[in-house]
């Protein structure tokens, strides 16, 4: 079965693309060096998330070491709290990761629809994220940029760590005993990383576990300025107030983890043995794996080998808009709950959008394209997918948007934005402006299903 099927509105087949023994889908995800997409195995059926890298690119931006390291640390990884990684293969061009695809959403949803999670809720996806930091840590695998947005949960609802980019391996730990690498996101971030003085790894992935546990029930963060420097002083003192609704066992326990000073700060192994950690816990069961990691230098491998590299295939591309059957729309979605395309999430600042509409391709293109530009962005059209481009420089650089047309239905269209690059809440605050000059077009929106023009 295609991932992507033909149909409707007398549009042709849509355009098949085949690495290796899997079937390339629609793009779910993209950033400055890859993107990822959805795809299907054609001989046993599976879905997974194939993340493809530009090797001129990897190259000329020197990120050869960060590849295989993130490479090498998702192969090391076996663990039902963590993506798993299947395959690597190289074309002459592309390098291709194939990682399981998990469909229930970002953890960063969850708080977002409700606003905050009972206790008992928080506490259950706080062991299972301890439970794959610490087999990490075993592993000798630091995480170090673990927030909601990296936490997935699948159709069932357990939690899957992912987006090892900024992982470092122990072999990267220097004389001293630690990590010298500035990174992260900064409201995660532990003090003794913003100090620049060396940090330990495992310490500093579990502050940033403290501070998940905190927005998961308290649906808000604990460090918060807009200007850096504040959030900085904030965060090396330590300096927030757990909410009143919190147990006084969970106060406890987040003012332990959040202890400004890592000799001082709880253990992984202590924080097992806590009484309010250890309530309904469950240890996973697993099978341990041998990896090899040896033959990750192939796919970089420059001397002309063929013999291990894989050929893109593909069909000329059709000239309408892609066809999107139930199998497809359903990966979109969160679960197997197709509701969720167009139910209203309140206060939530995400990396995609989705809106649908009655109205023709063609005319959608225009639409789009003529609100764009008034709003300081550069429009290139390929068939019916867009690119936006910000002329103006943000927080993360320019914020740069993918757009593309979906055929659901015969005469409707779902219209997908994503985030390719810059700053996500500047992504919100573009898609709200935009959005005032699409309501013409729109006839329900994943903001509003009540909007119909």
């Amino acid at each position: 079965m295609s991932s992507r099927g033909g149909g409707g509105s007398g549009s042709t087949a849509a355009s098949r693309i085949r690495v290796g023994r899997y079937e390339l889908g629609r793009t779910i995800g993209e950033g400055n060096f890859a993107k990822v997409k959805f795809a299907r195995n054609f001989e046993t059926g599976v879905n997974v998330a194939i993340k493809i890298l530009d090797k001129e690119k990897v190259l000329k931006n020197k990120m050869i070491g960060q590849i295989k390291r993130e490479i090498s640390t998702m192969k090391l990884i076996r663990h039902p709290n963590v993506i798993r990684l299947y395959e690597v293969m190289a074309s002459k061009a592309k390098i291709y990761i194939v990682m399981e695809f998990v469909n229930g959403g970002e953890l960063f949803d969850k708080i977002g629809s409700k606003g905050k999670l009972k206790e008992d809720e928080a506490r259950k996806y706080f062991q299972q994220l301890i439970n794959a930091v610490d087999y990490c840590h075993s592993r000798g695998v630091f995480h170090r940029d673990l927030k909601p947005e990296n936490l997935l949960l699948d159709s069932t609802g357990v939690l899957k760590v992912s987006d090892f980019g900024l992982s470092a391996l122990a072999q990267q730990v220097r004389e001293d005993g630690l990590l010298h690498t500035t990174c992260g996101t900064p409201n995660y971030v532990a003090p003794e990383v913003i100090l620049n003085k060396g940090y330990d790894g495992a310490k500093a992935d579990l502050w940033s576990c403290g501070v998940i546990l905190f927005v998961l029930m308290a649906g808000y963060l604990p460090f918060e300025e807009p200007n850096l420097v504040d959030l900085y002083k904030k965060i090396t003192k330590a300096d927030f107030n757990n909410p009143p609704w919190f147990s006084t066992s969970a106060k406890k326990l987040i003012n332990r983890i959040l202890d400004p000073n890592p000799e001082k700060r709880i253990t992984i192994a202590e924080l097992i043995e806590n009484e309010w950690f250890k309530k309904g816990y469950k240890q996973p069961t697993f099978e341990q794996a041998d990896v090899n990691i040896d033959d990750i230098d192939a796919i970089f491998d420059e001397s002309g080998n063929l013999e291990n590299l894989v050929v893109e295939r593909r069909q000329e591309q059709t000239a309408t808009p892609v066809a999107m059957n139930a199998f497809e729309l359903i990966s979109t979605s969160q679960g197997l709950n197709l509701s969720s395309l167009f139910e209203k999430q309140m206060g939530l600042v995400k990396r995609r959008t989705r809106f649908t509409s009655k109205c023709p391709a063609n005319e959608i293109i225009a639409k789009i394209e003529q609100t764009a530009s008034p709003l300081g962005f550069d429009v290139t059209k390929n068939n019916y997918k867009l690119k936006l481009q910000g002329e103006k420089k943000g927080r993360k650089g320019q914020l740069s948007v993918s757009t593309e047309i979906f055929e659901v239905a015969p005469s409707v269209h779902m219209v997908e934005l994503r985030k390719a690059g810059g700053d996500t809440l500047e992504f919100h605050k573009f898609y709200k402006e935009l959005s005032t000059g699409l309501k013409d077009i729109v006839w329900r929106s994943e903001d509003d299903p009540k909007e119909k023009a």
